[in-house]
């Protein structure tokens, strides 16, 4: 599956609906962004998605990595975040 990609100008309710959808369905999903005002977003998202998701009785926990990604033929750095359910 292609990870969530979060800009600067993403809804963060969006991204956390989508984020929380996602793990309901395959119970991992992964939150990419590039720059700070996209890492902002996509945390924010995730930690909304958090509390969309305690209503539900499910904890998710996160690690963030580094990746190399293209973005218009030019490589970028990344912020990829992995989001699981807590075990």
């Amino acid at each position: 599956m292609e990870p969530l990609r979060v800009s600067s100008s993403s809804r963060t309710s969006g991204v956390a609906g989508a984020i929380a959808g996602v793990i309901r369905e395959h119970q991992s999903v992964e939150v990419q962004a590039i720059g700070a005002g996209a890492v902002n977003q996509a945390l924010k998202a995730i930690i909304l998605a958090k509390q969309f998701l305690q209503q539900e009785g499910v904890q998710i926990a996160f690690t963030a990595v580094l990746v190399d990604t293209e973005v218009d033929g030019n490589v970028k750095t990344a912020i990829k975040f992995i989001i699981q359910p807590r075990k």
